[in-house]
């Protein structure tokens, strides 16, 4: 089967109940060792959606393909880092992941610039994320969109053979 044509971009939304088995499909073809902890998920698949992962915690991208059909193309976790009042002011990136066929596309631009919108319309001031130390990709997208590495957890991870660090970035959401 060939990839889609990306047509058009749609705005970004906040996630609906119904998004949860397309969420859990493309959350399970971009699986990767290059920003996956945990091993690849295995049939009978959880629910992508529950009492922790809620659908307003969650932003998709969606694309216009060149055969005229919206489909997802990306999501975005935001969350609070913690349950912690003194900690309100921070959202964290808990995910993002971009369907194959739409990478190269913006979706993922879109995606981190939308969660700075919501993230302040939440009445956070700040954002934070963590990313492999291996994700090369990621780390550099991220720090053309303003994150800066403020630690690095030296060997936090064993995997596939090798130790990886756990590189912690953030960036401010005041002008």
């Amino acid at each position: 089967m060939s990839e889609p044509q990306i047509l058009s971009l749609l705005p970004v939304r906040t996630a609906a109940q119904t998004d949860g088995s397309a969420l859990g499909e493309l959350d399970r073809a971009t699986w990767s060792t290059l920003h996956a902890v945990q091993p690849r998920p295995q049939a009978p698949y959880e629910p992508f959606f529950d009492e922790r992962h809620r659908p307003e915690d969650f932003l998709v991208a969606e694309a216009v393909t060149g055969a005229g059909e919206e489909r997802v193309a990306g999501y975005l976790r935001l969350a609070r880092p913690t349950p912690l009042a003194c900690n309100a002011h921070v959202r964290q990136i808990q995910g993002l992941a971009v369907a194959e066929w739409a990478r190269g596309s913006g979706i993922a631009r879109a995606l981190l610039r939308a969660s700075y919108t919501e993230a302040r319309r939440q009445g956070a001031g700040r954002l934070t994320l963590r990313v492999l130390g291996h994700n090369a990709p990621a780390r550099a997208l991220y720090a053309s969109e303003g994150f800066a590495v403020e630690g690095v957890l030296p060997g936090e991870f064993f995997l596939h053979g090798r130790y990886v660090d756990d590189v912690l970035m953030g960036r401010s959401l005041t002008p």
